[in-house]
């Protein structure tokens, strides 16, 4: 349920209407793309790229510190309930930016990435701690599709002004009004439902409060160093995570804006176009999931490594708006699959030990939030040097093949063990 309470963020904030509304507002008077923040002139798209990169930077150099202090003190729900209203808060804030104030729209933009990533700390770690590990790909899979069901229900209520606009036009509602009492009501939906759906989480016994030093930090780090290592095919399996996440995460955060830029659709298209792509993820992940009973996590992860490739090519010669719902449609079928395959993945590699599964997650973890900071960071650039989106989402493939490789290092390890991971 607190897929069902946090993805209104992924949808609404990253993947529909927070970009589209940014691409509207963020120009200047005379409709140029450069504008200035801080009083230095940059591309708005390769401004909003940068701002994932420096959230998720901000978020992956905290994990190692928060997550230690939470798991010496087990004080893994109070952090992820704090986690969870400052993203929610921030959300809903957003409906203060209005285009000339950009610093504050971007400031809190990071606010709430950091809010959305610094949550999922936490809330993956419990994924061991309130099922078994036969059942990890299954509950994975139900929590991503109960966030993309409960996402898709909340952006059919914001857009019902559009959809059904003789039933409400007495509210007099342009396309910005409606997307700035979306932000709101996204920030309402993400704090109460995830703040209930956390009251059900187990607390642990409470530990000491006193300050985390340096060190501590460090032999955790080690610790999860050393599990790694000793875990056949995890670290391969690791590699390949990084560079398939770098990938998926670039996509998630920079579609929308793609398809408004490059193919100049209308903002309405677009975002039914993004709503679609969330109804098809929900068949995906249940999809994949059961495809990977059958064959193992690590096959079916690399065939979606593969048509994440096809993915990139395509969007660099994409033209038409029908080649792009098609893309879309593409896109959505993958992702639901990959992400939740790539949690319960992850998940059955750990030990039993709890001290030695805490580690390991919160180096996942930084990797995840890394490989976040990574591909958006190189599209951005890339956008900003060519001034084109077609170039860097052609560079992403590059991602996803250096990520199969990883994947096929791990499998090759693992075929002679009775595991999950291979066919």
């Amino acid at each position: 349920m607190y897929d069902w309470a946090n993805s209104v963020y992924s949808l609404v904030i990253t993947s529909s209407l927070f970009p589209v509304y940014f691409g509207l507002v963020a120009q200047m008077p005379d409709g140029s793309r450069i504008i200035p923040f801080f009083g230095y002139p940059i591309l708005n798209t390769a401004l909003f790229s940068y701002a994932v990169s420096f959230s998720f930077l901000l978020t992956g150099l905290a994990s190692p510190w928060i997550t230690a202090l939470a798991d010496l003190g087990n004080h893994r729900k109070p952090f992820l309930q704090w986690f969870c209203a400052l993203g929610a808060v921030s959300c809903a804030a957003l409906s203060l930016f209005t285009g000339p104030n950009i610093e504050t729209g971007i400031l809190l933009f990071v606010a709430a990435a950091v809010g959305y990533s610094g949550s999922l700390v936490f809330y993956n770690s419990f994924l061991p701690t309130i099922t078994t590990p036969n059942q990890y790909a299954t509950v994975s899979a139900r929590g991503f599709a109960m966030g993309y069901i409960g996402s898709v229900i909340l952006l059919v209520i914001i857009l019902l002004p559009i959809l059904l606009p003789t039933a409400f036009a007495w509210l007099n509602l342009d396309f910005k009004a409606i997307c700035r009492v979306g932000f709101i009501l996204t920030g309402l939906w993400w704090l109460v439902f995830g703040l209930r759906s956390i009251a059900a989480l187990p607390v642990g016994k409470s530990g000491p409060r006193h300050p985390i030093s340096p060190r501590q930090v460090w032999g955790r780090m080690q610790k999860a160093l050393q599990v790694i290592r000793n875990v056949r095919g995890l670290s391969r399996f690791l590699v390949g995570f990084f560079w398939i996440n770098t990938g998926v995460q670039t996509i998630m955060y920079l579609a929308a804006l793609f398809g408004d830029q490059e193919l100049h659709l209308a903002s309405e298209k677009l975002i039914l176009t993004i709503l679609i792509l969330q109804v098809v993820a929900i068949a995906g992940a249940r999809v994949f999931a059961l495809l990977s009973v059958k064959n193992g996590d690590l096959t079916i992860l690399i065939i979606a490594g593969l048509l994440w490739v096809v993915v990139c090519f395509s969007a660099y010669f994409v033209q038409t708006e029908l080649q792009f719902y098609g893309l879309a449609a593409l896109v959505g079928l993958v992702m639901g699959g990959t992400q939740a395959l790539l949690r319960s993945a992850f998940s059955t590699f750990l030990p039993d030990a709890e001290t030695e599964k805490s580690a390991l997650f919160g180096f996942y973890d930084l990797l995840e939030k890394l490989s976040t900071v990574l591909g958006t960071l190189v599209y951005g650039l890339v956008n900003q040097l060519s001034g084109s989106m077609r170039l860097s989402a052609l560079v992403l493939s590059l991602f996803f093949l250096l990520g199969i490789v990883g994947l096929r290092s791990a499998r090759s390890q693992l075929k002679n063990l009775p595991a999950r991971f291979f066919s």
